[in-house]
């Protein structure tokens, strides 16, 4: 069985099954482990881990430790009651309107992305005055339709990831700062940020960002210089505000104090920043790397409001989940007459109750000719069933993408 436990409360002989933060940012050389020295212990309380899940079956319980399934559950209907609570999203053009302009975005600043880094590793100053054009053209995309170019960016390959991370970071820190009314000047500095925050990792070797295994502490500490590499760049552009360079040095930064490369307290930590990082993680586990599987939109989520206890600002995380829902766009989802689909776009008046590309028949098997679905219409009208949760693509060998960009 697995169950949840303080890192307090860690003994030896005990079997660890996760360890509860971002795996972007441990040590470990692996996130499942016997504890068999002090050691072990030492370096999990040191590292800033404050919860882990245990593996009753493989070494000491804790028996009033709640299970991993009563933690899923009371953090699922913690989301619920934030979607339930959201305010209408007003969009001005429809998914289809938006998905080519989008598709055009997404390659223009994947391209400027990719020269940013190699002007980087010249010794050249970045060219901001193409950099604000770019988060323009993706802040109104956003506001036109948001679902059509956060869907795209969902899909990522290899061998272009560090590049579209960072224009995904951009676009979702721009709707991020759209869900909290911050002013358009702010959230274009924001959205800069965003677009130019991993600018660092162009001097970090391709054999250790691709690196198909857990990082060596030598090799995490290289990874750990990116923020400021970056920030250093970036000074030599005199056009650059304040905003994206703390959001550049400090995305790595947490609230109990134990990001890098600062430390910094809670107090220090400025709320783009503090965005920054919920945005930058979320991102990151969703994505499919060398080294790990994404996780499932929704269960990332979960996991970010699960460490909002220490590692991210809580109120923050909540008006993330409500920015791109519970079920962002992207995700497949069981619906309860039995049917699978794949959001398309969040819907005006309810989080629950999103725009779906129908797919799939889970109850027969069969695949369907697939034809979208408005959760929030009346029965007689296509509406009338509801999102039992959230489904994983593989078990159904769904190739989800495909159903996006169409």
């Amino acid at each position: 069985m697995i169950k949840k436990i303080a890192s307090a409360d860690l003994r030896l002989g005990m079997y660890i099954h996760e360890l509860d933060c971002d795996w972007l940012t441990h040590p470990f050389l692996t996130n499942q482990f016997k504890l068999n020295t002090d050691a072990q212990i030492e370096k999990i309380l040191a590292t800033g881990i404050h919860f882990v899940y245990i593996d009753t079956a493989k070494g000491l319980d804790v028996p009033d430790a709640p299970t991993e399934e009563e933690v899923r559950e009371t953090l699922q209907q913690e989301m619920i009651n934030l979607a339930t609570a959201e305010q209408p999203t007003i969009i001005h053009a429809t998914r289809d309107e938006e998905i080519q302009r989008a598709h055009a975005i997404k390659g223009r600043a994947q391209a400027l992305v990719r020269n940013v880094m190699a002007d980087a590793r010249l010794g050249r100053a970045v060219e901001m005055e193409q950099v604000d054009h770019v988060v323009e053209h993706i802040t109104e995309s956003i506001l036109r339709n948001s679902g059509a170019i956060l869907g795209l960016l969902t899909i990522k390959n290899n061998d272009d990831y560090t590049f579209l991370h960072c224009v995904s970071v951009c676009a979702l820190l721009v709707a991020f700062c759209r869900t909290l009314g911050i002013d358009t000047e702010t959230t274009h500095q924001a959205g800069m940020g965003g677009l130019l925050h991993d600018t660092g990792k162009a001097f970090v070797p391709n054999k250790i960002l691709n690196k198909p295994a857990k990082l060596t502490d030598e090799e995490f500490d290289i990874i750990k210089r990116h923020p400021r590499d970056g920030y250093e760049v970036l000074l030599k552009s005199p056009e650059i505000g304040p905003i994206p360079l703390d959001i550049t040095l400090h995305h790595h930064e947490r609230m109990d104090g134990n990001g890098y490369p600062d430390k910094l307290p809670p107090d220090k930590i400025q709320q783009l920043v503090r965005m920054s990082s919920i945005v930058d993680v979320y991102d990151a586990i969703t994505a499919d790397r060398c080294y790990h599987r994404g996780i499932p939109a929704t269960d990332a989520l979960r996991k970010l409001h699960e460490w909002s206890s220490f590692h991210f600002d809580p109120k923050l995380v909540q008006a993330f989940i409500r920015c791109v829902g519970i079920y962002p766009v992207g995700s497949l989802v069981k619906l309860e007459s039995g049917r699978l689909g794949i959001v398309i776009e969040q819907n005006d008046t309810s989080l629950l109750q999103p725009k779906l590309r129908i797919i799939f028949n889970a109850k027969t098997g069969y695949r369907l000719e697939p034809y979208e679905l408005d959760l929030s219409r009346p029965m007689g009208s296509g509406g009338a069933d509801r999102i039992l949760g959230h489904e994983d693509p593989a078990k159904w060998q769904i190739n989800a993408p495909q159903f996006i960009i169409s």
